[in-house]
């Protein structure tokens, strides 16, 4: 938890989410992608683990890919999951909803579109991401009758993203 990881060309990022959001960011055309596993949504100004927190993973992810060889003029776009409500009959603003709600701001300040979402519900997921493609897996943990109504999920598809 609270982890990044950044890879070129080929390979597979993956993380298991429940309350925490998965953030991919890739670029398809440039086959580069990079993954950070979100635990909380502020840091309260702590910088000595900045992928556990929203309002830093963003940030150190996008430093992160820029160290890559040779990667010039990124069109980076974000892939989410996760922020599941992970003890049923909570209503109220869930750890999970605060970590959604604060990537999204993250994501917004840093201009970086959401073009696919899997978020909410009461299930933990699987993600997995594939580096030349920026695809995105994502595989329901625990019991499939839990899920709820509020589960929610979009994808926008672009004519260079898989």
């Amino acid at each position: 938890m609270g982890q990044i990881a950044v890879a070129a060309r080929s390979g597979t990022l993956r993380t298991l989410v429940g309350s925490c959001v998965s953030v991919a960011l890739c670029d398809p055309n440039l086959h580069v992608a990079g993954l950070a596993h979100v635990l909380l949504p502020d840091s309260h100004g702590a910088t000595d683990e900045p992928g556990k927190f929203a309002d830093t993973a963003i940030t150190e992810l996008l430093h992160q890919l820029r160290k890559l060889p040779g990667k010039k003029n990124p069109c980076w776009v974000a892939k989410i999951a996760g922020g599941a409500a992970m003890f049923p009959g909570h209503n109220e603003m869930t750890v999970g909803r605060q970590n959604i709600t604060a990537v999204e701001n993250a994501l917004r300040q840093n201009d970086i579109p959401v073009v696919m979402k899997s978020c909410g519900g009461e299930l933990g997921r699987r993600v997995t991401i594939d580096v030349a493609t920026g695809s995105m897996d994502v595989e329901f943990t625990g019991d499939s009758k839990r899920a709820n109504s509020t589960l929610e999920q979009k994808q926008h598809r672009k004519p260079y993203l898989s």
